[in-house]
């Protein structure tokens, strides 16, 4: 929190490197996303990482977001306040109705990373985890560029029946190699040394 001081060590090395994970230019296209999805009302932060956090940190903008993004609203009031409780409740809030649109537990940051700075790539790329799933969704809640997120992969099941199933066991996969043009030309019988023959 306030009273935390500056890491020095191992601790600084791993803080480095945590920090070296956030990505400037996603951070663009997740504000552009951010703006495009919940309205202009949302504002836009300052440049930097800085920023980034300050803007998201009250968990205001985050709950606009996934309110954008679903039917039925999961985050019935999203209030602004200067009291660090209640702004943490409300990213837990968000991150909990995150994990319900779809998003993965692995995929989801800790409050603390956003509230305290600690991993804001985290932030990152549970913001970009919440854009994939609602690319992918296609229900018509999202609003912007579909190529600002990958697509995820859709379930494409494929019912065979018995008969195919037993003319599938017949057929050599090409994993297994072919047997096509295999000779034993020019083998030698087992155990005996090779035949050299000078001209």
């Amino acid at each position: 929190m306030a009273n935390k001081g500056p890491s020095y060590g191992l601790s600084r090395q791993v803080q480095d490197k945590i920090e070296q994970k956030y990505d400037p230019e996603l951070e663009l296209r997740l504000v552009e996303w951010l703006v495009a999805q919940c309205g202009s009302a949302v504002g836009r932060p300052d440049a930097g990482k800085l920023g980034f956090q300050a803007w998201l940190k009250d968990g205001c903008v985050l709950c606009e977001l996934i309110n954008s993004l679903s039917k039925e609203k999961p985050v019935k009031k999203i209030q602004s306040s200067s009291m660090a409780f209640k702004q943490m409740e409300q990213v837990s809030q968000f991150l909990n109705a995150a994990e319900q649109y779809g998003v993965a537990k692995t995929d989801i940051f800790q409050t603390v990373d956003l509230w305290e700075g600690k991993d804001l790539a985290a932030v990152q790329r549970t913001l970009m985890a919440l854009g994939s799933i609602a690319v992918t969704k296609e229900d018509g809640a999202f609003r912007g560029d579909p190529n600002w997120f990958f697509k995820k992969a859709q379930e494409n099941r494929r019912d065979f029946s018995d008969d195919q199933m037993k003319e599938g066991k017949n057929v050599i996969g090409l994993q297994m190699g072919s047997n096509r043009g295999a000779s034993q030309a020019g083998m030698t019988g087992y155990g005996r040394p090779r035949q050299i023959m000078n001209p």
